[in-house]
């Protein structure tokens, strides 16, 4: 019997592999930070809109400061890393400028201006 030159069906969701989605880049590789990380949510404050990731013990790796008391994020310690989406210079601006916070210092921090 000849070959068939028709493409093969992609399996869908109901097929039998509980293989994940593959998660790649431009290059056809896996983005392993993008699937480790996850993506980031969206707050919206009276001071912008906010990108906010969560970065868990095993992830957190460096020693970072907290904009919030000005007091150091320590490795092994689960923090949050925040950027502005809505950023006066644009998207690109905003992620070259975010922080690493405290859980806590990123909940209580203040909307205060003078």
């Amino acid at each position: 019997m000849p070959r068939s030159n028709q493409p093969r069906r992609r399996r869908t969701s109901s097929s039998r592999s509980t293989k994940p989605a593959r998660s790649t880049n431009d290059d056809g590789e896996l983005d392993l930070n993008r699937i480790r990380m996850g993506i980031p949510a969206t707050e919206s404050a009276p001071d912008g809109v906010w990108a906010v990731r969560a970065i868990s013990v095993g992830n957190a790796q460096k020693v970072y400061t907290c904009p919030g008391c000005h007091h150091n994020v320590l490795p092994g310690v689960a923090h949050l890393v925040v950027w502005q989406e809505d950023a006066m210079f644009g998207a690109e601006a905003g992620l070259r400028d975010r922080r690493h916070w405290h859980t806590n210092c990123w909940r209580g921090r203040s909307y205060r201006y003078r």
